[in-house]
């Protein structure tokens, strides 16, 4: 049963916290409701796409194509957030951010099918206007027709996780939860706490606070706060995936070209099948599995649905 919360719930399931002022930065006469969002009924594919070739735009439309076409998500009118990993001032080819391409392709797709706007944005670990350049993901994406902004301190709001393990509320940023659509496009990559960086782990970009707090119990947290992020759809970058050193490294002994991309609606079952990359079970990866036992989807690749697309 997946228990995350849809967004015709989010007035209802915010707590004190997130009904009243957060704080002088956010307004003390401002008391309008915020939560997470629902997750948008559609019509793609319950399938995973895992896609093998070595253009990284026509992998993107491909997948999204395979899944049913963005249209089946994305109508007219719609206000789109884009999640890429910029978190560190890194170039395309050092593995720890999402490839620019990947994005500025389903920027793309997301306005042909009459998106009012199309958002990317992401909370950097390292200098935001060094990241959002280096990366190359803020020229392609603006280039594409998204809107890309630095995110700002005052936009984040505190929300009930009702159902958290771990904790049972934070800080979320407002206009990720209150999208139409919020696609998640993370790098796959190693990461010296969670062990991997995915796509549950790369939401962590839309979270405030104090991210540091969450790295003792890391893995429950990730689950806990994927409860309330409602990912529509999960687009993973594993065209070059850093294999060790992450999540930053930088140097190319550390970088490994896979040509893959995987993409999918159930965001544990696209994690699960992407530990497999690395030579890891589901089960291996801890978020994985606490994401699975919170009821956020499968983690048992003999029930998840693979369509495997090899391009020219």
């Amino acid at each position: 049963m997946n228990r995350r919360f849809t967004r015709r719930q989010f007035v209802g399931t915010v707590g004190t916290a997130g009904a009243a002022c957060v704080g002088a930065a956010y307004g003390c006469g401002e008391q309008r409701p915020f939560g997470p969002k629902r997750l948008k009924a559609h019509g793609l594919s319950g399938d995973l796409i895992i896609v093998h070739g070595d253009d990284p735009k026509k992998m993107a439309v491909t997948a999204v194509e395979a899944l049913g076409g963005i249209d089946k998500l994305v109508s007219a009118g719609d206000i789109v957030v884009i999640k890429p990993n910029i978190a560190w001032d890194r170039l395309p080819e050092q593995a720890a951010t999402t490839n620019p391409a990947m994005v500025a392709a389903v920027v793309e797709l997301c306005l042909q099918a009459g998106a009012k706007q199309v958002k990317v944005f992401d909370r950097t670990c390292n200098d935001a206007r060094r990241s959002y350049d280096s990366s190359g993901i803020a020229k392609a994406a603006e280039e594409a027709g998204a809107s890309v902004s630095h995110m700002l301190d005052r936009k984040f709001r505190t929300v009930a996780i009702p159902t958290g393990a771990s904790m049972k509320e934070w800080p979320i940023y407002e206009d990720a939860a209150s999208a139409d659509v919020l696609i998640n496009i993370p790098i796959a990559k190693h990461h010296s706490i969670s062990r991997l960086t995915l796509g549950l782990k790369n939401m962590m970009g839309i979270a405030g606070g104090n991210r540091g707090k969450w790295h003792p119990e890391i893995h429950q947290r990730l689950a806990d706060f994927a409860t309330v992020t409602a990912v529509d759809l999960t687009i993973v970058d594993a065209y070059r995936i850093l294999t060790n050193r992450g999540p930053a490294s930088g140097t190319p002994a550390d970088v490994r070209k896979e040509g893959l991309l995987v993409a999918g609606t159930d965001p544990t079952a696209v994690d699960a099948y992407c530990a497999t990359i690395f030579g890891l079970e589901p089960h291996e990866i801890g978020f994985v599995k606490s994401a699975h036992d919170l009821g956020l989807g499968e983690m048992d690749l003999n029930k998840i649905v693979r369509n495997r697309i090899e391009l020219a």
